[in-house]
């Protein structure tokens, strides 16, 4: 049994994680900012200043946690309202990481375990999936915070000797979905007319039970010291085509208008959403070779399962019975 303090332990893959690492018999702490915030059966620890400012100060005598799962991010926005946006995401995403790293590293933690992002590396995969040693060249503000994150605890790690190892998922999906998966989703199910018929730009995604399966092999596996592991389902989509797949799932047609790629660009350029247009008509693939190879990690959920989960979810959130049987997924 392992001791796991949680950072972000209310999030939707904070919340997913600490369930499946207590269903495994792991004791977990949750550094959450709002008393009651974490699952149920988490002891939290409480900790009110934003991006971890005086955490290391903080720490509980009492706390002798085996591995950091270091979760707490500002995550990417379509319309970020901050004044300069390098500087909002790199105080959470860099300092925060550091000051979580830095007060594990002076307590005694063995394992530090980041999730960071596919968009540390790339917005596209210019023809071929990406691997963990691509070239990094992050194209927005949380790309780069991600990516500056990932070299800052490489620092610390040769400092210090803290053992960190680097998870990099791509879109995650799943019940309690947010942002944009969930908009696409209230899309489908409402009917609306989507000009994506031909967005034909190939995604990895990954279930998050599949990707809180590795992050608890990260955290307990020998073999996953240091390493940086690229984690997704292992099918890449085209956006048409997982559009269908979640039209089926929802028991709902989904209503798909074939607009060619360059009109979706143009339009992207006159809007000034060229980004939000690229992730419907370039590649965007990742190699995960190298996780099954190093850790003998599969994904435990195919695509279509977590699809099913994820839009059963959705059903019920909507008030609506499933019908026909229902794909296991956790």
């Amino acid at each position: 049994m392992t001791h796991v303090v949680v950072t972000g332990a209310n999030g939707f893959v904070g919340s997913a994680l600490c369930r499946a690492l207590m269903a495994r018999g792991h004791t977990v702490t949750g550094l959450v900012r709002n008393v009651g915030s974490a699952p149920d059966g988490v002891m939290e620890w409480v900790h009110a200043p934003r991006d971890f400012a005086g955490v290391a100060q903080a720490w509980p005598r009492d706390l002798r946690p085996d591995c950091v799962i270091h979760l707490a991010a500002r995550v990417h926005v379509t319309h970020d309202e901050a004044a300069d946006p390098d500087a909002a995401f790199r105080t959470t995403n860099v300092d925060g990481t550091l000051a979580v790293a830095d007060a594990a590293s002076r307590n005694g933690v063995r394992r530090f375990v980041f999730l960071s992002s596919i968009k540390s590396v790339a917005e596209v995969d210019g023809g071929s999936p990406l691997v963990e040693d691509a070239p990094a060249c992050p194209g927005d503000p949380y790309g780069r915070s991600k990516r500056d994150a990932e070299r800052a605890l490489a620092h610390v790690r040769e400092q210090t000797g803290l053992d960190v190892v680097i998870v990099r998922p791509p879109l995650v999906y799943g019940p309690d979905v947010r942002a944009n998966f969930l908009r696409l989703m209230d899309a489908v199910w409402r009917g609306a007319p989507l000009p994506l018929g031909s967005a034909t730009g190939r995604r990895s995604l990954v279930y998050v039970g599949n990707l809180v399966d590795a992050l608890i092999r990260c955290a307990t596996d020998v073999r996953a010291a240091n390493g940086c592991f690229h984690v997704c389902d292992g099918e890449d989509l085209a956006v048409a085509e997982l559009i269908e797949r979640i039209g089926l799932y929802l028991q709902r047609r989904a209503r798909l208008v074939p607009v060619p790629a360059a009109l979706l660009r143009m339009a992207g350029r006159l809007t000034g959403r060229q980004a939000q247009i690229s992730r419907l008509t370039d590649d965007l693939r990742m190699d995960a070779a190298h996780i099954r190879a190093c850790l003998d990690w599969r994904p435990p959920y195919s695509l279509d399962e977590g699809l099913a989960a994820t839009a059963q979810w959705y059903r019920s959130i909507q008030g609506v019975p499933n019908r026909g049987g229902v794909v296991r997924a956790g």
